[in-house]
């Protein structure tokens, strides 16, 4: 049986995973930090680890990224989004109602979440608890599960339908994000092919570090890919933590290493002094093709 490494049970990467490999016969290991998510597949603990990346709203996960650049050497084996639908959560039978029958949250001290999904949530938290002291977790499920361990203290979380289900708790708002196009980007990494479903959309992220002595190296760059008229879908500069000023590009690209372009480009690339390292060459899903009921 094939073997998940996630973030906590009831996160939006749990939901996540759940609904990618819905009908394959896995086994999800659950794990507070997303370091240890990552070592429990370097260390052949598990087959896989499941990693959010990017979110409409808040954009890079930074921390996870310099992960899978920086700390370990996992072949992206496939990406797909999904959204991340947050909700406040707690016990109902802690608040009180105003006269027009809508709950009273003066009684709420205390949100507390991911610091993402806070950051989703900004406007709902203004506007109904400005009051209300925020707290940054690991994770939306570790949240939720210290809203159950501290009954009446005051404590709310921000999370998702499935965290609040498997700790026993209520819904008090639901779908409190700011924005209802909220989705999360998640990228399957492993040293092996996932047993997955083909798509019909294929990309490959690969991470360019320039010549720093080289004029115009991330003009000819994007070159190498715009008169092969190879489509680019995303890219970042980030820090290569040797040197301030020195910075790697990662892109997302619409091919295939498989074509014949990619490598030429590649090549190209690699000819005026950049270091290219291919991060995977794999399936894209979205959340409506990925799979059929």
């Amino acid at each position: 049986m094939v073997r998940i490494a996630l973030l906590p049970q009831g996160s939006v990467s749990h939901e996540a995973a759940a609904y990618i490999f819905r009908g394959e016969p896995v086994e999800m290991v659950h794990h507070r930090l997303i370091s240890d998510v990552f070592m429990s597949t370097v260390e052949g603990k598990t087959d896989y680890s499941v990693i959010p990346i990017e979110n409409t709203i808040e954009g890079s996960v930074s921390l996870h990224m310099d992960w899978l650049v920086h700390e370990v050497d996992l072949p992206i084996q496939a990406e797909w989004v999904y959204p991340s639908i947050q909700n406040l959560i707690g016990r109902l039978s802690e608040l009180e109602r105003n006269a027009d029958g809508s709950l009273n949250y003066s009684q709420i001290r205390k949100v507390m979440s991911h610091p993402v999904a806070i950051a989703q949530c900004r406007n709902f938290l203004r506007e109904y608890l400005p009051h209300a002291e925020l707290e940054h977790l690991s994770s939306t499920a570790e949240a939720v599960k210290q809203v159950k361990e501290h009954p009446g203290e005051g404590i709310a979380a921000i999370g998702t339908t499935l965290g609040a289900a498997s700790q026993g708790l209520d819904i008090l708002a639901p779908q409190v994000t700011d924005h209802q196009n909220n989705f999360t980007r998640f990228l399957l990494v492993g040293p092996k092919t996932a047993p997955i479903a083909p798509s019909d959309q294929v990309k490959t992220s690969i991470l360019i570090t320039p010549p720093q002595d080289y004029s115009g190296a991330l003009h000819q760059i994007l070159s190498a890919f715009a008169w092969r008229r190879i489509n680019l879908s995303r890219i970042e500069s980030r820090p290569t933590k040797k040197q301030l000023g020195n910075y790697y590009f990662y892109i997302d690209v619409l091919a295939s290493m498989d074509s014949v372009l990619l490598p030429a480009a590649i090549a190209e690339i690699e000819a005026i002094g950049s270091q290219v390292r291919v991060l995977g060459c794999y399936p894209s899903y979205t959340f409506d093709t990925a799979y059929t009921s």
